[in-house]
């Protein structure tokens, strides 16, 4: 390990998943950055955020309470445009997981070739059991303290865990309000607000595209007849199980935090946007009206024979254990859909053992892709049509898995997915293009 990395470690030690993320890319970078010494000190820069603000966030409860939550935006890296990063609603929300998906959001985005910059923001604040008033208020205030930070030129945020659609148009309509501008500061929005067709399906759909890309050019094949297994079950899962099930693959399993569903006949996708979009339910609900479906533990679906694990809802959920399972059951490839779902241990399983493995900030860049095109759509007074969304989509994915793969040589394999998005992504961070 380089000396500069050991002491990264030491000095964040109490921010272990800030630490996972630098670790992952600095000890894949490490033979590049052995024989070019030059840009040592680029990745060095890349190792500190440019700007961390922090502030409470006052907000008024149902009875009348004053509450009071942290928030948070990590402007991490604008060498290569704006910041750009989502905010995320979630009890977890701390400093090292936000420093952590910035970093990891400054390579997705240089990977996209869109001129954007890393960041990420978000809040300890919970809306599951709020009422909307709730968290209406709570999105308000949120915004009375961010508003200053952001624009179309400088950082635009845009939803992840906890932030949807409706958090997002609140958040917008206060941002109109404190700024005075309708510059596109948020992406995400609805369509009346500016935002991008496929903008809610970006993230999934262009898993998918991702996963075709990598199945076309490691296994000459694709996903038609393939038996696949998502975790989780809101937006970036149920639309990666449509773009699958438009494909010709069948899913056969889908999750949330409390259980998983088995349905061997295959997901009902239907059923499932209606417990989790429609009344915001739980997925065991599934079980009623599908008598060939079954409730399994939410690890469980990692164990189930399939040929790919699409790996959609949060950060480490695929460890070594559950690696060998998958690798076991014949499983071919995995990508994330969810940022840095497997450990470096289990990615590692999988380079070595030719399971075709797709690192998050390649494989889930799709969202990010769309924002791109939505703040490209908003500075040009622009609505670009489904088709034209979609193709562009398509194409950007595509040219991610081929850009990192064209990197491959004597000395990195091509199924080491992981070291090749890094050093394409940091090429590109240097290069400042």
């Amino acid at each position: 390990m380089l000396s500069f990395l050991e002491e990264f470690a030491k000095e964040h030690q109490n921010e272990p998943e800030y630490t996972a993320a630098v670790m992952e890319v600095g000890n894949s970078l490490t033979p590049y950055l052995t024989k070019h010494p030059e840009d040592i000190p680029a990745f060095k820069r890349l190792l500190k955020p440019n700007k961390i603000i922090s502030f409470d966030v006052h907000w008024t409860d149902d009875a009348g309470k004053e509450r009071i939550n942290k928030g948070y935006r990590v402007q991490y890296c604008n060498i290569l445009g704006p910041y750009k990063g989502g905010l995320r609603f979630h009890p977890s929300v701390n400093l090292s997981i936000l420093q952590m998906l910035a970093f990891e959001q400054t390579f997705k985005n240089a990977l996209t070739g869109l001129p954007m910059g890393g960041g990420k923001g978000g809040s300890d604040f919970d809306p599951k059991g709020k009422s909307e008033g709730e968290v209406e208020r709570f999105c308000r205030a949120f915004m009375d303290q961010l508003y200053p930070y952001i624009g179309i030129e400088t950082d635009v945020p845009a939803g992840d865990i906890g932030v949807g659609g409706r958090e997002i148009t609140y958040m917008y309509d206060e941002y109109k309000k404190k700024s005075g501008k309708d510059d596109g500061a948020l992406t995400g929005k609805p369509l009346s607000m500016g935002g991008s067709i496929l903008r809610p399906e970006a993230t999934g759909y262009g898993l998918t595209y991702y996963l075709e890309a990598m199945l076309h050019d490691l296994f000459k094949t694709d996903i038609k007849g393939k038996k696949v297994i998502i975790s989780g079950s809101g937006n970036v899962a149920i639309y990666a199980c449509e773009k699958v099930q438009q494909l010709g693959g069948l899913v056969i399993a889908m999750s949330d935090s409390t259980s998983a569903v088995y349905d061997p006949s295959g997901i009902d996708l239907k059923a499932v946007k209606a417990i989790k979009e429609g009344r915001r339910g739980r997925l065991h609900e599934y079980l009623e009206g599908h008598p060939n479906a079954k409730e399994i533990a939410s690890k469980a679906v990692w164990n189930l024979e399939a040929d790919i694990a699409l790996p959609c809802a949060t950060q480490f959920e695929i460890g070594i254990e559950e690696a060998k399972e998958l690798l076991g059951h014949h499983v071919i490839a995995v990508c994330e859909g969810a940022n840095m779902a497997t450990t470096a241990e289990a990615a590692q399983f999988f380079i070595k053992n030719h399971v075709g493995y797709g690192p998050g900030k390649a494989s889930n860049a799709g969202g990010v892709t769309v924002s791109g095109f939505e703040m490209m759509q908003n500075k040009a007074k622009e609505h670009w049509t489904y088709e034209k969304v979609d193709t562009m989509l398509k194409n950007t994915m595509e040219n991610i898995y081929k850009g990192a793969e064209a990197l491959s040589d004597s000395t990195i394999s091509k199924y080491d997915l992981v070291t090749l998005s890094n050093l394409e992504a940091f090429k590109r961070l240097v290069k400042g293009k």
